[in-house]
């Protein structure tokens, strides 16, 4: 076998929208270090770039990668903003604040033996595939196969401190002083939500805290919050010390997920509704984005409320593009990321985060209550269905739909709306064999019988 063959091959690791992949194996030191040169390399071509902003999770092997991807920078000729443990959030904030291009490592909700780089522009703007990162991934290809010339640049490293600043921003964007006091659970699934919670809620709210010592080797349950399994322990704690609400983080905390003083989870629909009208309250007539396998209830509400309610794909990317041609003030995802015009366009939980404890707390009533209204519908959450012939089984549902006057969209996979506010959507995977199942309905019977009509003729 040739030393070629054994080179790692990035076309394996570069995704949609980041990198990632095992370490060791596929996320290597040295694949590092090439990415790092030619992302320094595109952005100082791209936007005269003269630095880059560097930084990684808790995962173990965070420090040596991100001093491997900043090596490569250096060598490119550019300078490194060095900022150490940082969640994703804060990696956004330091390259809107400083505006400049940023990595930061880390594999988000993956297992412990995973890393990745999540890469943006200037400002906290994007990279796919489509907008730089397939050139970026395509150069340190070359640089690892050999193909070009062994850079060597004279940039510098330099540290930078991020959290006093980060936090001062939270502060400044959402005021907690002067609600009513609050007892609130926090999960941070031993990921970065186990830095940011306490430099951000100390002294606002009272903190109980689950799972902060960083660790990632995540050995209490996965930083999935997505995953209702991983969702137990706080709903537990919630109820058992009564609490207001309870907070979970995922592994770089730039998700969060709200559960109710009861141990119920809030529908993060619920959650975009609650921001979306708060953000309206401050910009009326503002625009404000929602995937498409949010609930109808997000578009109604903002609709009554005067805002003007725009529909998107699912996925990041196209959320950011949106809220650059759109001047959306706000944008949310069934996912749990959230999107905010004065941060950057970028997404954080934390922020989402500080928006419901003001919410609950500029009011008497209980966060069930506070949320009812945002949440008038039935909804199965994401269910997913191994197939064999994915196009298959999605021309099946069209004639299926058409056969009974749905109204079949197929901005992302296929949407089939029934009337009487009975909908689903079905979504391919872009790396597994799988359908994505989402279905709304007035009530729990309406949603269950279409939900499992539906599942019988993907599974059947």
């Amino acid at each position: 076998m040739t030393s070629t063959q054994l080179t790692p091959r990035l076309a394996d690791i570069v995704k949609a929208y980041d990198v990632r992949g095992l370490v060791g194996s596929q996320l290597t030191p040295a694949v590092a270090h090439a990415l790092g040169w030619a992302f320094a390399r595109r952005m100082a071509a791209e936007c005269g770039a003269r630095a880059v902003v560097v930084a990684h999770d808790m995962r173990d092997s965070g420090p040596e990668l991100s001093a491997a991807f900043s090596r490569g920078v250096v060598e490119a000729g550019l300078d490194v903003r060095s900022a150490g443990l940082a969640s994703t959030d804060m990696l956004y904030f330091a390259s809107g604040s400083m505006h400049l291009p940023g990595a930061v490592f880390t594999a988000s909700h993956n297992p412990a033996a995973y890393n990745g780089i999540k890469l943006c522009h200037p400002g906290a703007g994007p990279i796919s595939l489509s907008t730089g990162l397939a050139e970026i991934r395509d150069e340190a290809q070359g640089l690892l196969d050999g193909d070009v010339p062994a850079p060597r640049g004279g940039g510098v490293v330099s540290p930078v401190e991020l959290l006093p600043t980060y936090a001062r921003r939270m502060h400044d964007l959402v005021d907690l002083r002067g609600i009513r006091p609050l007892h609130v659970v926090v999960d941070a699934g031993n990921g970065m939500g186990g830095l940011t919670v306490p430099a951000v809620l100390d002294g606002l709210v009272r903190v109980d805290p689950l799972y902060f010592e960083l660790d990632g080797t995540f050995p209490n349950h996965e930083a999935n919050p997505l995953e209702p399994a991983n969702l137990v322990d706080l709903q537990r704690r919630v109820v058992e010390v009564g609490a207001d609400v309870g907070l979970a983080f995922d592994g770089d905390a730039d998700r969060c997920f709200v559960v109710d003083e009861g141990g119920a989870a809030v529908s993060p629909s619920a959650i975009t509704a609650l921001v979306a009208l708060r953000s309206l309250a401050r910009q009326p007539g503002g625009t404000i984005l929602y995937n498409l396998i949010s609930s109808r209830a997000v578009p109604e509400l903002v609709t009554r409320a005067g805002g003007v309610a725009v529909r998107t794909r699912v996925g990041h990317s196209f959320i950011k593009a949106e809220m650059a041609r759109t001047g959306a003030v706000f944008g949310g995802e069934h996912s749990a990321h959230y999107y905010f015009a004065d941060f950057y366009k970028a997404d954080t939980g934390m922020l989402a985060a500080l928006h419901v404890l003001a919410a609950l707390g500029e009011q008497e009533g209980s966060l069930s209550e506070l949320v009812a209204s945002y949440a008038p519908y039935a909804a199965s959450g994401e269910i997913n269905s191994t197939v064999a012939d994915v196009q298959a089984v999605l021309v099946r549902l069209r004639m299926w739909a058409r056969s009974r006057g749905g109204v079949v969209d197929e901005l992302d996979g296929v949407t089939i709306d029934l009337g009487a506010g009975r909908w689903f959507n079905v979504r391919a995977s872009n790396t597994e064999p799988l359908l994505r199942l989402n279905v709304e309905a007035p009530d729990t019977g309406d949603m269950e019988a279409l939900r499992d009509e539906v599942l019988g003729i993907i599974r059947g």
